[in-house]
């Protein structure tokens, strides 16, 4: 099973670049059952914030489908808040909600987290990739 957290530059690029690995990841948590997406409350609250940015030309209904997959496919927790010292505290909602779900967090800013091993860019969570038979 891989389980994942994905940051919002994430899906903001999987609905800005629909061929790139983003868009790829997006699309097998809704196919696959060796998938498994995690979120908490105030990461949903974050994807809806930033999607509906007037500069990043959004349309509703993809943004409203996006944030439809991630409740229905995903699974909702809360995670404690950690007290790990981060380069960016605004990431702090997906580094915890990813290590209390044991989840890979997936973003295109690892510069924002600690250098560990379940933090990566989405193309090395793609070359990770198995899938149980």
């Amino acid at each position: 099973m891989n389980k994942i957290v994905l940051d919002t530059n994430i899906v903001i690029s999987a609905l800005l670049s629909p061929d790139g690995n983003p868009a790829k990841i997006i699309a097998l948590v809704a196919v696959s059952d060796d998938i498994r997406l995690y979120y908490s409350a105030e990461i949903l609250s974050e994807y809806k914030r930033v999607l509906s940015y007037p500069r990043l030309n959004i349309a509703g209904e993809k943004m409203l489908r996006a944030v439809w997959l991630i409740e229905t496919f995903g699974t909702l927790i809360e995670p404690p808040t950690s007290t790990i010292q981060l380069p960016d505290e605004s990431g702090r909602i997906f580094y915890d909600t990813a290590h209390e779900s044991g989840a890979i967090l997936v973003t295109g800013n690892t510069k924002h987290y600690p250098i560990e091993d379940s933090i990566m860019p989405p193309s090395e969570f793609i070359d990770t990739l198995t899938f149980d038979d």
